[in-house]
């Protein structure tokens, strides 16, 4: 099921108060060109999770009193700091490449962290199951709808700072930026996901037509946070629907791109918050003579 116009809209009056308007800056990128960068990786904890984290939080039934998730790191953090604004005890689970700043980011937050041995898959069974044995709610990183519905506020937002036709590239692991930000900005602006060539999650499940599973290369640098071995089902079926686009990324495009992020404008970036960046300089022939915005996505590296 994918949100209604309705959800979205509730969600972004709901998260209004409680979020980061954050910013645009209008940059002179080689090869490209002009490009407006959207800085969600100014928003609270560090990324654009927030937004979903919190939607989730704030629309779950009055008589919860914990959470669980599982993460690679920012939607964990998200969540912990979403269940800390609400009063409740949010219980994390990470795989174990999972990076030590992000596990410290969680627990700063108040959340219990559970590592796992594996990978993300195991960190879900293993959220999934303590729901189930516990009674908390568990909140999903992309496939759930009022995820999706809470990232999709950035959109919200860019449709109040950039004109009606600029091309918008995010990230894309789940998807649920990306279907998020589709959804806000359906026949207003055309959205692309840009993901590494490491974990082509979507572009395999558009290919596919269908959520399909894939070999996750785990050296790449973007795993952490790009690094989903299925598309979420909502990030699909917005991406069929509307034909949207995929580039894939290599891994040294995404490092030049979050090293030119600091080297030229001080912005700390981890890798797949400079992914969308990257997709617009790697394939630049592709998107010539467009106007072009991408989503910084997070920093926490």
């Amino acid at each position: 099921m994918i949100p209604t116009g309705e959800d979205l809209t509730q969600a972004h009056a709901r998260l209004r108060p409680h979020i980061r308007h954050t910013p645009i800056l209008c940059i002179d990128q080689a090869d490209v060109g002009s490009v407006t960068l959207k800085l969600e990786q100014l928003q609270h904890t560090g990324s654009f999770k927030a937004r979903g984290a919190l939607n989730a939080v704030l629309t779950m039934p009055a008589t919860a009193t914990s959470v669980t998730a599982a993460s690679g790191g920012n939607h964990g953090a998200a969540v912990a700091w979403a269940a800390r604004r609400a009063g409740v005890h949010a219980t994390v689970f990470v795989p174990s490449f999972s990076p030590q700043i992000k596990q410290d980011a969680i627990r700063r937050h108040g959340a219990d962290l559970r590592v796992v041995d594996g990978f993300y898959a195991d960190a879900l069974e293993a959220s999934q199951k303590f729901a189930a044995d516990q009674g908390a709610v568990h909140i999903d990183a992309y496939d759930d709808i009022a995820t999706v519905a809470g990232q999709s506020s950035v959109g919200a937002e860019l449709a109040e700072q950039i004109p009606a036709g600029d091309v918008v590239i995010v990230s894309c692991g789940g998807g649920s930026l990306f279907a998020g930000v589709s959804l806000a900005l359906r026949g207003r602006n055309t959205v692309i996901a840009a993901e590494p060539e490491t974990a082509p999650s979507l572009a395999s499940a558009v290919a596919a037509g269908r959520p399909v599973d894939i070999d996750v290369d785990r050296t790449g640098v973007a795993v952490d946070s790009l690094g989903a071995r299925r598309a979420g089902a909502i990030a699909t079926a917005v991406a069929l629907d509307l034909r949207s686009t995929v580039l894939l990324v290599p891994d040294q495009a995404i490092r030049n791109a979050q090293k030119h992020l600091w080297d030229n404008l001080r912005l700390s970036v981890e890798p797949g918050g400079a992914t969308a960046l990257a997709a617009a300089v790697h394939h630049a022939r592709d998107l010539a003579d467009q106007r072009i915005t991408v989503v910084i996505s997070g920093a926490n590296s």
